[in-house]
């Protein structure tokens, strides 16, 4: 055991001004909340906290398809409607509309995970979180189910820069497509995704039967699950796949996705995780003492994405942490108990114990198939990807702030209410 894990945190307040939209699921503010509910126990105090830097486009386009990086560069909402073409052909939509500052919060929360896999790669950090990141759905030439770039692909390929294996797992309630999609064909990477699966629910990939192809078969390994499951199926499910997977496929680093909706009474979820529960499985991976790169992901009930994130920061940091919410910033979203943790619903488990050991037996049977660690021939470790060269220091102050640097420090009425007008809670919810 290392005698205590050095933690690096990164965010930009910025990342939580952006706005998807009236009725869209998506609330970014979610990101202040978990930042101010972690400031308020004082957890910073433990951690190293940085802004990361922006992602250039030329870092997106390390797996991004230089067309659609540049769309999304040059896509504003005053000019849409002269490119439906391309919106269709980018996904750019319901789902994934164009609002303002689109570009510089993808750079944003991408650069949080480029940057938190250098740090690890650099020997800075045991533990880098990023709560921005874990936008897990983006393709090479597509936005898809609320993501635009995929920050995970990302900072996985930094990684592979110095380690021969990743690991990537996903406890988000969708499967974790975009991610797996990107190492279907390559061992150097393992993707373990557990999601619900069925009824036509999104993004409806996540088979036990999808294992990967070519040089990639048998490292894609899938954990589709019904409605309802709970603390105790999921963690025992967890622990039992990870510890066997870890075992067979020895990795040198972890990405581990930690979407928040999977827990009980998500908007968009149907599991019935509670907190404890969804912190559980980060408490057994941070136990194997590997590099660990730890993202946020989906998550729709924003309190409970905050608290959930908070709890699980104090985790990484070995700490355990009161239950009554300290004074804040947000505190009246945690009313009327003002208490950290949620516990689970009252709700059908749909998973029987038959159900999950078929499952089980599947994915154990796909492990026997990797007799040992695959062997890489590493090869020189190319640089980082290329920064270009410039001094912000230099620009003329009033050019850097400009309108929507502005706009940011005020408060929006559509975004920052309170009890009835939270669009966040539909009427008789």
């Amino acid at each position: 055991m290392r005698s205590k894990d050095k933690i690096a945190y990164f965010y930009d307040g910025d990342v939580g001004s952006v706005y998807f939209g009236p009725n869209h699921p998506m609330k970014p503010h979610r990101l202040c909340m978990t930042h101010h509910l972690v400031l308020s126990y004082d957890l910073h105090k433990k951690m190293e906290i940085y802004r990361p830097h922006k992602a250039y486009p030329s870092e997106l386009a390390q797996f991004h398809s230089e067309d659609y990086v540049e769309f999304l560069h040059r896509i504003r909402p005053d000019t849409q409607n002269s490119f439906r073409t391309e919106l269709a052909r980018f996904n750019l939509g319901e789902d994934c509309p164009v609002f303002e500052n689109l570009f510089e919060f993808c750079q944003i929360y991408t650069g949080g995970t480029i940057d938190a896999a250098r740090r690890l790669n650099n020997q800075l950090c045991d533990v880098a979180i990023n709560w921005a990141g874990g936008l897990h759905h983006a393709k090479k030439c597509e936005a898809s189910g609320f993501c635009y770039i995929n920050d995970l692909v990302l900072g996985i390929l930094e990684l592979l820069k110095h380690h021969a294996r990743v690991l990537y797992i996903d406890i988000d309630v969708h499967h974790g497509d975009g991610v797996e999609e990107a190492f279907y064909f390559t061992d150097r990477v393992m993707t373990v995704s557990f999601h619900k699966f069925g009824d036509l629910f999104f993004p409806g990939t996540g088979d036990v039967k999808e294992i990967g192809e070519r040089e990639g078969k048998f490292y894609a390994i899938n954990v589709p699950l019904k409605d309802g499951i709970d603390d105790t199926s999921f963690t025992r499910l967890f622990k039992t796949i990870i510890s066997k997977v870890i075992e067979i496929y020895q990795p040198s680093a972890i990405v581990l996705q930690c979407g928040a909706d999977s827990l009980a009474g998500d908007r968009l979820g149907c599991f019935n995780l509670s907190i404890d529960g969804h912190a559980e499985c980060v408490k057994f991976v941070k136990k194997f003492n590997l590099p660990l790169l730890v993202t946020g992901g989906g998550g729709y009930t924003k309190e409970n994405v905050a608290r959930c994130w908070t709890v699980e920061t104090g985790v990484l940091l070995d700490t355990e942490l009161p239950n009554k919410i300290p004074q804040n910033e947000y505190l009246e979203y945690f009313a009327p108990d003002y208490s950290l943790k949620i516990p689970s619903r009252l709700i059908e488990n749909f998973n029987s114990k038959s159900y999950l050991s078929t499952i089980k037996v599947q994915v154990m049977e796909n492990l026997r198939h990797i007799q040992h660690a695959p062997s890489v021939q590493m090869q020189e470790v190319p640089p980082d990807f290329y920064i270009p060269d410039f001094d912000e220091d230099e620009q003329n102050p009033d050019e850097r702030m400009h309108q929507h640097t502005q706009d940011k420090e005020i408060q929006r009425d559509d975004e920052y209410y309170n009890g009835d007008n939270d669009n966040d809670h539909p009427a008789g919810s």
